[in-house]
């Protein structure tokens, strides 16, 4: 499989996966979420990785940031926009 470009500046990219895909989104997963928040806080790639989870439909994990819950928000906000 190829590597999308913009995933070798990542700032996650040495870090373990795992961070970004937590058992649950509630509970003691919750501080994972936000750790893993907080990398991606500092990403010099945030904007296409979260594109990239919205174009792909992401429906696990922290990408650009955001929760799934968070994804599915924006994802409903753009089709009402498309829609109007």
């Amino acid at each position: 499989m190829m590597m999308l470009d913009w995933t070798r500046r990542a700032a996650c990219l040495d870090l373990d996966p795992e961070l970004f895909f937590p058992i649950s989104l509630e509970g003691p997963s919750q501080s994972q979420v936000e750790q893993a928040k907080q990398v991606c806080a500092g990403c010099p790639v945030r904007e296409p990785c979260l594109a990239y989870a919205l174009d792909t439909r992401q429906a696990y994990g922290v990408w650009g940031g955001t929760d799934p819950d968070q994804r599915r928000e924006l994802q409903t906000r753009h089709a009402a926009g498309l829609r109007s």
